[in-house]
């Protein structure tokens, strides 16, 4: 693994390389003997500019490392030219970066680029969708973040911790629309998934001290 990610990291630089490794041995040999390393280099400078380094993000995002992540991303010069679900994927790291930074205009371009970009996993765009929600709900717009967030949970959400946030945002956006029986059956929805996120953990019994004493 820790290889692969080395040759992914200096693989256009590796191409280049082997492009002058090929020359050298066709100008003194002839072009058959040269010909796997221009093909090999080929395929890693097409691998770099088509596929990118995201793979590169994952091990930052695993330990925190979110200023190492910024970097991977930074170092996309011509996102256009990616593949396009990897393409759809660089935007949507890079709309959760700028949420994490509060960045939630910057947050909310990307997202977009991402969700349409189209992605091929149902769970990954009900994600998308879940924290372009939240992203209106930051801003104010709880319309907008109420439609989102159905959306999200009409595609389907990754983890039960993805959808007890969900049915969270919704039982809140019920509560400021004074529709307290919805409120509390999407309250109970997020409760029963038992999160185990400390801060939906919070959030739940923040919640659960008021929400039994209101009608409905």
């Amino acid at each position: 693994m820790k290889f692969y990610n080395l040759i992914i990291r200096y693989r256009l630089a590796l191409g280049f390389f082997l492009i002058a490794i090929g020359v050298i041995t066709n100008v003194y040999v002839s072009f058959w003997p040269a010909f796997p390393a221009y093909l090999i280099a080929a395929i890693m400078i097409a691998g770099h500019f088509f596929i990118g380094p995201l793979r590169l993000i994952q091990e930052h995002l695993e330990t925190g490392d979110m200023e190492g992540a910024e970097k991977v991303l930074n170092s996309v010069k011509y996102p256009n030219l990616l593949y396009k679900p990897i393409r759809s994927a660089y935007y949507t790291v890079k709309g959760q970066l700028a949420m994490m930074k509060q960045d939630f205009d910057g947050a909310e371009i990307n997202m977009k680029k991402g969700l349409d970009l189209g992605t091929p996993m149902k769970e990954v765009k009900g994600a998308s969708l879940l924290q372009m929600g939240m992203i209106s709900m930051q801003k104010g717009n709880l319309k907008q973040g109420e439609s989102y967030i159905r959306q999200a949970i009409r595609e389907g959400l990754p983890d039960k911790e993805n959808q007890a946030a969900a049915y969270l945002q919704m039982c809140n956006i019920m509560m400021n629309k004074r529709e307290f029986r919805a409120a509390k059956e999407f309250f109970r929805k997020s409760k029963a998934l038992k999160p185990a996120s400390p801060e939906l953990v919070k959030q739940i019994k923040e919640i659960e001290k008021y929400i039994t004493r209101i009608p409905g």
